[in-house]
């Protein structure tokens, strides 16, 4: 892979961003961001209507974006993401892992194990996937930044979320460790960990939508990481509301 010379109005431009859990809400408000630095957004998700409407909004405000249509819960759909990309991009330049479920809100032995496996395949499996997938492309241009979209919930108790907790705690080990087994092939991997934020991901009864953070926020905490000096990295932020909501 070739050097991508430095356009500091576009820092990324001629990069690749893969994004996962894109159609919406923080995955939307990512990819607007780096698409506006210059790089290809590859909007990945399940549904296609959502994802077109997330396309459509990066291209009018200027950026390039691609659909792909996967689900980070099945290694062959996320193999033949990767394969697409590679087929149409011949590169990766950023991974976010964003796509992510709440699920059942109650104490865990009300929790079904089928809901169990659903949060747990696609919070943490799913970044197993597609760092799996995706990451030997970067090992081979030795140069990539793995970002994974964790929560606070990931670094402290959440009652009536343990499944959730539990996955995001699990996130936050699998990233540390990850950076960890990359660094020697100059690829970056940080974590953010979001508090509150005002996305139709999951209820927050009784909080003020106005004082939680906002799908922007996160995306900004995304920037300030891809856009780092190469000699270093933030392996990982944890994002509140400057007011609780």
């Amino acid at each position: 892979m070739n050097a991508v010379p430095m356009d500091k109005a576009q820092p990324l431009a001629g990069q690749v961003a893969v994004i996962t859990g894109a159609g919406r809400g923080i995955g939307l408000a990512i990819a607007r961001s780096l698409a506006s630095l210059g790089a290809t957004a590859a909007l990945c998700g399940r549904t296609r209507t959502p994802l077109d409407s997330a396309a459509q909004a990066v291209v009018e405000a200027g950026g390039k974006a691609e659909v792909i249509l996967c689900d980070v819960t099945s290694l062959e759909s996320v193999e033949a993401a990767a394969r697409r990309i590679e087929a149409s991009f011949g590169r990766v330049d950023l991974l976010i892992n964003n796509a992510g479920i709440a699920g059942f809100v109650g104490p865990l032995h009300h929790l079904p194990p089928d809901a169990w496996e659903q949060i747990l395949n696609t919070n943490l499996r799913g970044v197993y996937y597609a760092i799996r997938a995706l990451a030997p492309m970067m090992i081979r241009a030795l140069s990539g930044h793995i970002i994974n979209l964790s929560s606070l919930a990931g670094k402290n108790a959440l009652p009536n979320g343990a499944a959730y907790a539990a996955s995001k705690w699990a996130l936050n080990g699998l990233s540390y460790s990850v950076a960890e087994e990359l660094r020697s092939h100059n690829i970056r991997v940080s974590v953010i960990c979001p508090g509150s934020t005002n996305t139709d991901f999951s209820p927050h009864a009784g909080k003020d939508p106005a004082k939680m953070l906002q799908p922007e926020d996160v995306a900004h905490a995304v920037e300030m990481l891809v856009t780092q000096s190469p000699q270093s990295f933030v392996s990982e932020i944890d994002l509140r509301p400057t007011k609780k909501p």
